[in-house]
């Protein structure tokens, strides 16, 4: 939940790092970032629409986005937030989750667990609209099924034979959920807005 008083001030939002500054900055699933962020393309209906709810009176105008490299939530959907920054017109900061707790705590899923990525969306004038975390609603679910269905194939899988097969079966999931992300994030912020 937000705070009353973010310690997000319009200083410490440009504070942040650009998409640019990150990707130099990242040590670990680089090759996967460019891949993605090559292959997103959001839907010209899309892109109109985040242009209009960026031009509507208090309509958003700043992203920031908390992630770090090593997450696979992150390397999915961060070059998706930066496709819609660059569609809408929005001034992105990119905030290290590890690095950056106060802010973190802030934006707790359920108000208790530190999921990224984060996006939080403001106004020109750096006040609260919204904010989004993790994953679409629909990648939640599946991601729920794939796990499932894994156990359910193989009672007995170890830990890491799981975790291999869960990657390869989400990957194959990765541009049905990005969009997914793009419809979601388009609900927020038109439910927030009128």
């Amino acid at each position: 939940m937000v705070q009353e008083a973010s310690v997000v001030t319009p200083e410490r939002y440009g504070q942040g790092m650009t998409y640019h500054d990150y990707m130099d900055s990242i040590k670990v699933n680089k090759a996967r970032f460019e891949e993605y962020y090559a292959n997103v393309k959001l839907e010209p209906g899309q892109a109109a629409k985040l242009r209009e709810l960026a031009a509507a009176e208090g309509g958003p105008n700043h992203m920031m986005v908390i992630g770090e490299d090593w997450c696979g939530d992150v390397v999915r959907e961060l070059p998706v937030l930066a496709r819609v920054a660059e569609a809408a017109g929005f001034e992105l900061r990119i905030f290290p989750r590890d690095e950056n707790h106060d802010i973190m705590n802030e934006f707790l899923k359920e108000g208790l667990y530190m999921s990224i990525p984060v996006a939080v969306f403001y106004d020109k004038e750096h006040d609260y609209i919204c904010h989004w975390i993790e994953r679409s609603q629909t990648a939640n679910r599946e991601q729920g099924e794939i796990e499932d269905a894994i156990r359910a194939e193989q009672p007995d899988i170890s830990d890491q034979d799981f975790g291999r097969q869960r990657r390869a079966r989400t990957a194959a999931k990765a541009a049905e959920w990005q969009k997914a992300t793009v419809d979601e994030l388009l609900g927020i912020l038109e439910q927030h807005l009128h």
